[in-house]
Order: structure tokens, then C-alpha cells, then sequence
């Protein structure tokens, strides 16, 4: 399967993988894993947009921000593997929220990762999940993601 013309049928491009905003790497591969770090909305090296779900932004903002989380880390597969062709099953992501206190729709915000996951892979997008609330993440992100998937062996 041809995943990257896959997301130009549906109207996204990757992006450069983003670069660490502290000290770690953005991937570390074992075997057939990749464990990628946690991944912010950048776009264009900032981000998309910064607060707290229910506060500063709104559900649909959020669900926005961890779709663009997302893109950039098939960025970062990409990078690391050369193709997205090279995936072969997305194992588990964990979707991280900055929510106010009374904002319990995690998973909606989620599932714009997972939906986006299962349109552009199909069956190897499905995947098991952690949809969280937390206080704040990196930089006043909205959103974090981080994914688990498994590649080809080299």
C-alpha cells in the first residue's frame, strides 16, 4: 500500500519530522518497534495553537491538535524508516489533554488521532489507546501524543 498517496487522496501532507524540544529523540527503535517520543501540534516549528481544552480552546481545537500531533509523528516514522509503507500495525497511542477540571470528553479529542489513524491505514491503523486529562503538558501544549508502532525488520 502506497500510505503517502494515500494521504494525498486525503488532502494531508507530512510534514518534517518535528526536531526535540528538550533532551531525548524523537524515536527509538528495538526490534520491529518504534517507540516515538512525545509529540506536540507543531506546525511549521510552533504550535497550533496553546491552553487548556474547555478553557482556552474548544473540543473541536483539540480534536484539530491531535491530528496535526499525529501527522507529525508519521513524520517522524518516516524519518526514521525512510517510508510509511514500512508500518505494518500502529500498536498503541496515548493521547495526553490539557483539560480544565470540568472537561471530560478525552476521548472525542482522542479519536481525532484514531480516526485519522484507521482512514489512512486501515486495519494496521487499529490500534489499543489511553485517551488522558492532565494540569498542562510542554510549552502549554493542547495536546501530546505518543505511538507505538511496529515496522518491518530491516
Amino acid at each position: 500500500m502506497d500510505y503517502e498517496k494515500k494521504l494525498e487522496q486525503l488532502g494531508l501532507k507530512l510534514p518534517q519530522a518535528p526536531k526535540p524540544v528538550a533532551s531525548y529523540v524523537p524515536v527509538v527503535r528495538t526490534g520491529t518497534l518504534l517507540f516515538l517520543s512525545g509529540i506536540l501540534p507543531f506546525v511549521e516549528g510552533q504550535l497550533l495553537s496553546s491552553g487548556k481544552i474547555g478553557e482556552a480552546l474548544t473540543l473541536e481545537q483539540a480534536v484539530e491538535a491531535a491530528r496535526i500531533a499525529l501527522l507529525n509523528g508519521l513524520a517522524v516514522i518516516k524519518a526514521e524508516t525512510g517510508s510509511l509503507d514500512e508500518m505494518t500495525k500502529v500498536v498503541r497511542i496515548a493521547v495526553y489533554v490539557a483539560s480544565s477540571p470540568s472537561f471530560t470528553q478525552q476521548a472525542l479529542v482522542a479519536n481525532g488521532a484514531s480516526d485519522l489513524l484507521v482512514e489512512i491505514f486501515g486495519d494496521p491503523g487499529r490500534h489499543a489507546r489511553l485517551a488522558l486529562g492532565v494540569t498542562s503538558l510542554p510549552l502549554d501544549a493542547p495536546v501530546e501524543l505518543e505511538m507505538i508502532v511496529e515496522v518491518r525488520a530491516y
